[in-house]
C-alpha cells in the first residue's frame, strides 16, 4: 500500500484578525491625509518653480530637481522627499569638494 503525503496547513492562530471599524476608519483617514499632503506638496513645488535659479541654489536645489521630483513620483506619492534627498546630496557633495579642494 502506497502512502501519499499531502500538504496540510496548520492553524496556529497566526492569521491576521480583521480590523475593527474604528481601525479601518483610522486607516482610511491616514490614507486621505497622506494623499492630501502629497497634493499640497506638489503645489508647493509649483511655487518653487517661481523662484529664480539663484534662489533655488540658496536652498540647495536646481530646476532639474523640481522637474525630477514631479516626474519620478506618482500622483499619490509625496514628491517632497525627492527634493529633500537632492538638497542633502548636493550639500554633502559641496562640503566634500570644499574640504578636499
Amino acid at each position: 500500500m502506497e502512502m501519499r503525503t499531502t500538504d496540510r496547513t496548520l492553524d496556529l492562530g497566526l492569521a491576521t484578525p480583521s480590523l475593527s471599524l474604528t481601525a479601518r476608519m483610522m486607516l482610511a483617514v491616514a490614507n486621505l491625509a497622506s494623499i492630501w499632503r502629497a497634493i499640497r506638496n506638489r503645489q508647493e513645488i509649483d511655487y518653487l518653480n517661481e523662484l529664480d535659479d539663484s534662489q533655488l541654489r540658496d536652498i540647495g536645489l536646481t530646476r532639474q530637481d523640481l522637474r525630477a521630483a514631479l516626474t519620478t513620483s506618482t500622483f499619490f506619492e509625496d514628491p517632497s522627499s525627492h527634493l529633500t534627498h537632492s538638497a542633502r546630496r548636493r550639500t554633502r557633495l559641496s562640503a566634500f569638494s570644499s574640504f578636499s579642494g
